[in-house]
């Protein structure tokens, strides 16, 4: 090229570092190719599949792109498009072009001009091509193929970084998309009017927008989860990632790594490299679900990360510095965890700095026919029916259960009763009542026979303890007499308690039985 020549190219190479759209990029680059050389019409396009898709065009009708060449039907296109060279065709080639009668210059068909065309690829692999097009038919004699192959590969370097751009602009979005779904989701699942759930709103308004601790304490199925991501969504972290880890899920060899990464052979199988969920956490909030259940083995590490801010991968001699904030939540009484030696009291009082507590469904009124009404409208919508209402019955039923399994126990009640009273009506009706019958509230307790659960509430309870030792005494023993009926299958004694299998399991072992 000529000096004169050789600042275009470059203001395209400047603009590479710019943030700009993919099709003003590419509009900008035929715009200079055609100040580079001498030609009356450059286009762009894209292989996808079959067809070669226009991208961007200059000196063509902007019809052209709207149209698909087929590059069966196009053999200049595919000629080119199989070449590593540049091809310049003659103008006496037989071969139809594909641009006749689409360039801005002329009206009507155009028989005789130069073309030639540039192969571009990405990787190794074909990515589309690069036409040109001259109304003189000599006009690309004096082109050194040396500058053709500059321009293609500066043409690729701009695709590469459009769609690098593009990309990365696709994985921001995708994730803030998801972190919105995941806030939207859990304030839509907070549901209730009642002076308990008003006063838990008020607590997550209030602690959002700082950067303590928060511990979020409640009995098993109430929404602790949907509490963190409430906070989580409602602070300045709210565009940053919520990392979740169930410390209950884990075993204990793996929740050192699982925390704070590890790096490969630093234990047998660790055939590679893990970044651990403090550091994927960077910038955002790690909410750490049924804390209560970490080993003490681990504990002090995470407390040492929780005051300095490092974490450490398992096998390495470095450190890393995190910004986190620390969600936690557990259905243990961790008070009296720490004062019967199973929990750390510095790290209760750390992760402790704000605690909430969720209340129970008991405790939430007539929430429960809001929450009801929830799960009946989830369920009218996954199976397509125009409706889905209570009968009297059904809401007495709801309000008149103590809920041991909170809200989670009302969600799967509520799906049972759903399919149970579709499988009962005729395939055509879409409008479906609940009953009392169908929730069967007295559910798999119900085996148990009343005067067993009278008998032992009666009789097997010391006298003069506090309500807490009370309650446990009675699990004990009402778990005893479960277990024992289903020969020790602990599956079986969950389900006919209505309780999770995992927190069945933890239950046992807390109790001791």
């Amino acid at each position: 090229m000529t000096a004169h020549q050789t600042s275009p190219p470059l203001s395209v190479i400047s603009d590479l570092a710019r943030d700009m759209a993919p099709s003003q990029r590419f509009q900008q680059l035929l715009a200079t190719i055609r100040q580079v050389l001498p030609c009356d019409a450059a286009a762009l396009l894209q292989l996808r599949g079959t067809e070669l898709i226009p991208l961007a065009v200059d000196g063509l009708s902007t019809d052209t792109l709207g149209r698909h060449f087929v590059t069966d039907d196009h053999p200049r296109l595919a000629r080119i498009l199989l070449s590593h060279e540049p091809v310049r065709f003659a103008a006496d080639s037989p071969l139809p072009d594909p641009y006749d009668g689409l360039l801005h210059a002329v009206e009507g068909d155009l028989h005789v001009h130069d073309c030639l065309g540039i192969a571009l690829y990405l990787q190794g692999v074909p990515w589309g091509v690069l036409t040109l097009d001259a109304l003189n038919a000599n006009a690309f004699d004096q082109i050194d193929p040396a500058e053709l192959r500059y321009l293609a590969r500066l043409s690729e370097a701009v695709i590469r970084v459009a769609e690098l751009t593009n990309q990365l602009q696709s994985r921001t979005e995708h994730h803030q998309a998801m972190t919105q779904a995941l806030v939207a989701d859990g304030q839509q699942q907070l549901i209730g009017s009642s002076r308990a759930m008003q006063q838990l709103q008020r607590e997550i308004e209030m602690v959002a927008h700082s950067d303590l601790a928060v511990l979020i304490t409640g009995e098993t199925g109430v929404g602790k989860e949907l509490v963190a991501r409430q906070v989580h969504g409602l602070s300045n972290r709210a565009r940053a990632p919520l990392i979740y880890l169930n410390c209950a899920a884990l075993p204990e060899n793996l929740v050192e790594s699982e925390l704070f990464g590890h790096t490969r052979g630093a234990f047998s199988g660790a055939v590679q490299s893990r970044v651990g969920k403090f550091e994927l956490a960077h910038g955002g909030t790690l909410f750490l679900d049924e804390v209560g259940e970490l080993p003490l083995t681990v504990q002090p590490k995470l407390l040492r990360a929780l005051q300095s801010g490092e974490v450490q991968r398992v096998g390495s001699d470095s450190h890393h510095q995190v910004d986190v904030r620390i969600i936690a939540a557990s259905n243990r009484d961790l008070h009296r965890e720490v004062a019967e030696g199973r929990f750390r009291a510095d790290l209760y009082h750390r992760l402790g700095v704000y605690p909430i507590a969720v209340p129970s469904l008991r405790e939430r009124q007539k929430d429960v026919l809001l929450l009801a009404g929830h799960f009946l409208e989830q369920n009218r919508r996954r199976i397509g029916l125009r409706g889905l209402r209570l009968d009297a019955s059904a809401r007495e039923a709801l309000l008149a259960y103590s809920w041991p399994g909170n809200v989670r126990e009302l969600e799967h009640l509520i799906s049972r009763a759903v399919l149970k009273a579709q499988a009962g009506q005729d395939g055509n009706r879409r409008l479906l009542t609940i009953s009392a019958e169908l929730l069967a509230l007295g559910g798999p307790q119900s085996d148990i026979p009343q005067q067993t659960l009278a008998a032992t509430v009666n009789t097997t309870l010391p006298l003069a303890q506090s309500l807490r030792d009370a309650t446990e005494h009675f699990q004990v023993q009402l778990i005893r007499q479960v277990l024992e009926k289903h020969q020790n299958n602990q599956s079986r004694a969950a389900r006919e308690l209505g309780v999770d299998r995992g927190n069945f399991s933890r239950l046992v072992r807390r109790l001791g039985i």
